[in-house]
């Protein structure tokens, strides 16, 4: 019974961080940026979502395909494009 309540409150605490986080362009739009700052600003933060779901695909142990469709999936929905 306590493993599945510790189970339940981790996914719980997850999903709890991963709303708090807002995506590339939320952020953008947040700190008004525009031009060259904005441009700027969404290289590196696609950048980084890119390298965090590369993370998160091996971690889940993905191949091929699945870890294709995983990271592009994750990408976009990070950059909020």
């Amino acid at each position: 019974m306590r493993i599945i309540l510790a189970v339940i409150m981790s996914v719980c605490l997850t999903g709890a961080s991963l709303a708090a986080d807002m995506s590339c362009s939320a952020t953008a739009k947040d700190k008004k940026l525009a031009g060259a700052a904005l441009n700027s600003f969404m290289t590196k933060c696609e950048k980084d979502a890119t390298a965090k779901c590369d993370a998160d695909a091996k971690a889940k142990n993905l191949h091929g395909a699945a870890q294709t469709s995983f990271t592009k999936k994750c990408v976009k929905d990070a950059s909020g494009v």
